[in-house]
């Protein structure tokens, strides 16, 4: 599908003009044409808007509406989650498809979780966890999302647990041909969150159809256990050991068919206290990616958990300037290419929020 430019212009200008936000980049209408003609394309994951999805504050139907009229987004990134049981539901997939294709969007992939481990060692929970991933090609195919992004987490042996995700992806690489879904992989739980390791899955891999989703803050390669097995749980676990993040994401550009500029908290300066935006971009950068960077802002989630001020609610509006940060560091690697000058995008999602630009 192609956006519609109209579209896109007339709603962007209504939402900045109607909430007093910063101007689109005096750039942006001579460049936009199609999204081949930025260097990289911005979208909105869906899990920035954990909380309000959850306390039922927004319908999954409203998402498109949301991230274009609020923030000025035409990249959509769906967690399954959030319709966990629509998978199969035509109805709604069209209508969720409608709405997006109204407001000019673009669906990009479907983030699939709760559904296995495709890593685990004991082929019949394995291949039942292949079987349970059908079900979302499917959708990803009546949405038109070009891809679901999956997990391979497992336990035991490094080269087993690859050797066994392998076989997992092979199988959905092979089911997802028939609709021309591709199948990729985030760093995002257990052993996948070793650069290395996961680098070398997808070399042993080797298809077309298969890449990386690299997220810039999920290299937590030791965790304590979640008490329980939901968001609660996870919420109150502990990173006992970390990979090199930098390190982590040069090792997944050559293989990355989405990139993830993960957030959760940064500085009265507008800077992420975790992860430095300018060197993140760079190596994207010099990897060649001109594809679609997702904004994944988490501190809305666990201030609704935490009651914990330092984090930002998923729609605040706290206006930061950071020289350096990593809002500024974002546009100016976008630059010419059209990226959209707005105050409110930055502060939800965890890019350093501004006042000019």
């Amino acid at each position: 599908m192609k956006i519609n430019r109209r579209i896109f212009l007339k709603e962007s200008s209504k939402s900045l003009a109607g909430v007093g936000l910063a101007a689109i980049l005096p750039s942006f209408t001579k460049a936009f044409g199609t999204p081949d003609a930025m260097a990289f394309k911005l979208a909105l994951s869906q899990f920035s808007l954990a909380s309000q999805f959850w306390s039922k504050q927004l319908d999954p139907l409203d998402f498109p509406q949301k991230t274009i009229k609020t923030f000025g987004i035409v990249g959509l990134d769906y967690c399954s989650m959030f319709f966990a049981d629509k998978a199969k539901d035509s109805t709604f997939l069209n209508e969720l498809k409608k709405r997006s294709a109204d407001n000019g969007c673009y669906n990009l992939r479907i983030m699939v979780d709760g559904e296995g481990v495709l890593g685990d060692l004991k082929k019949d929970i394995r291949m039942k966890a292949v079987e349970n991933h059908y079900k979302w090609i499917d959708a990803a195919a009546t949405l038109g999302c070009p891809m679901i992004r999956v997990n391979v987490e497992g336990e035991g042996d490094p080269k087993e647990v690859a050797n066994a995700a392998a076989e997992s992806l092979n199988q959905l690489i092979e089911y997802g041909r028939t609709s021309n879904i591709d199948v990729i992989v985030e760093n995002h739980i257990g052993i996948s969150c070793d650069g290395g390791w996961l680098s070398s899955l997808m070399k042993s891999v080797n298809n077309k159809h298969c890449g990386t989703l690299a997220d810039f803050g999920n290299f937590c390669i030791n965790r304590t256990k979640p008490v329980t097995n939901d968001i609660a749980g996870w919420m109150g676990t502990k990173c006992l050991a970390e990979y090199d993040r930098y390190k982590g994401i040069q090792e997944l550009m050559p293989f990355a068919k989405g990139v993830h500029a993960k957030t959760h908290v940064f500085d009265a300066n507008g800077n992420d206290t975790e992860t430095d935006f300018a060197r993140m971009f760079g190596i994207i950068k010099a990897a060649g990616f001109t594809g679609w960077v997702s904004i994944e802002y988490e501190g809305g989630l666990i201030k609704m958990y935490t009651k914990d001020d330092k984090y930002l609610t998923d729609d605040a509006g706290a206006h930061r300037k950071g020289k350096n940060g990593p809002g500024r560091v974002f546009l100016r690697l976008l630059g010419k290419h059209g990226a959209v000058c707005h105050k409110q995008i930055l502060a939800i999602v965890g890019l350093s929020p501004f006042i000019d630009c």
